[in-house]
């Protein structure tokens, strides 16, 4: 058996690893972008969004006569296998890239288009019987199938940020309870104010990120919209109608999400004000954890020379030259944490500002930093 393939696109031909399940526009994309080294393949939110997105897709499809029912059924079971995070290394495509994101999205389509010819029983790369473009992408375009994947990819995401983010709430109001009769100085202008608890800052800090997981939670609804049917530029151009209203009931349907179609699929398709207001939320999110971990180290400075309030857990020495000093390095790292944060909040606004016309071409870079 050979060790490569060849395949072609519009530009040429080339050699694809034969143990690949991507294909030719995969591999130039590896080979053009190697630019952050941060790979799809790390984002398995991401991989599942593209099943999800082209599973629904191909079901609106088979309704329409467009393809087979034997490429349906392969094509199901090979979005299937991406949703239960099988295949992860066939997506080594670097998250920031030209192309508005062709790269992912052909990528996508490759691999599900030869994990279903395998599940034929035809070869990779025998296109002719199950193609990444004329049936995995049937009646899409990156434009529409890619930021779909990725609004469901940033939603599951987002549930898993949540459920740790609950658990930080949970240990907070713990200690609130636990400090409830601890008497504290309060102090305004870091200056001694007016007595009170220290179960009272502590359910503070609770409080403050039980207002801001409301908050982020309710604009992570906005992921639930998507533009499929609008295909390049909104105005559905090489899909058949009544697909959207199909691909979107699919999605519906499988994921059991109140996934909803774009109004103006135009307006839809260069908008990202949905990844701009999920950015801002987690920069507030950051802002108040970030106060959480500033008044921790205040309240435990000292010990012995300091405030000297609260004693955070020895975690590891904290000098080479001073025997004994430990400093409180899980708030630091937090701190640092939610910089980054709020540096790539500020990618986000200015990426989103780059929109010109029918399209935003930068969103590869959006999604890096909110996944990030």
């Amino acid at each position: 058996m050979s060790e490569f393939r060849k395949e072609s696109d519009l530009i040429g031909e080339k050699n694809v690893p034969q143990s690949a399940l991507y294909g030719v526009q995969t591999l130039r994309g590896i080979e053009n972008f190697k630019i952050s080294g941060v790979l799809l393949s790390q984002y398995p939110t991401i991989i599942k969004g593209f099943g999800i997105t082209k599973m629904g897709a191909i079901m609106a499809n088979r309704q329409l006569g467009l393809v087979t029912e034997e490429q349906e059924k392969a094509v199901i079971k090979a979005c299937q296998e991406l949703i239960d995070g099988k295949h992860l290394d066939q997506f080594p495509v670097d998250m920031v890239q030209g192309g508005a994101g062709t790269t992912m999205n052909m990528n996508a389509n490759e691999v599900i288009a030869n994990r279903a010819l395998e599940l034929m029983g035809k070869e990779r790369g025998q296109y002719e019987f199950c193609s990444p473009n004329d049936v995995v992408n049937c009646a899409q375009s990156t434009n529409d199938a890619y930021p779909t994947a990725m609004r469901l990819g940033v939603y599951f995401k987002h549930q898993e940020v949540t459920k740790a983010l609950d658990a930080l709430i949970v240990s907070l109001d713990k200690k609130a309870k636990e400090f409830e009769k601890i008497i504290k100085m309060g102090r305004t202008q870091l200056q001694d104010a007016v007595p009170m608890t220290l179960g009272q800052t502590f359910k503070a800090f609770a409080s403050s990120l039980k207002n801001e997981k409301r908050q982020i939670d309710a604009v992570a609804n906005d992921f639930l919209g998507n533009n499929m049917g609008a295909t390049a530029i909104g105005t559905g151009i090489c899909s058949e109608p009544g697909y959207a209203k199909l691909c979107n009931e699919a999605l519906r349907k499988n994921t059991g999400l109140n996934i909803t179609l774009a109004e103006d699929w135009v307006e839809a398709t260069s908008d990202t004000s949905g990844f701009v207001s999920y950015s801002a939320a987690m920069k507030r999110l950051c802002i108040r954890v970030n106060k959480i971990c500033n008044d921790l180290r205040l309240m435990s400075s000292g010990p012995r020379c300091g405030l000297g309030e609260v004693n955070l857990p020895a975690m590891q020495p904290g000098s080479s030259i001073m025997p004994g000093k430990v400093n409180p390095v899980i708030p630091e790292v937090m701190n640092q944490v939610c910089f980054k944060v709020m540096g790539n909040d500020l990618t986000v606004a200015l990426a989103s500002d780059a929109a010109q016309l029918e399209l935003n071409v930068m969103e590869p870079v959006i999604v890096h930093a909110i996944f990030e």
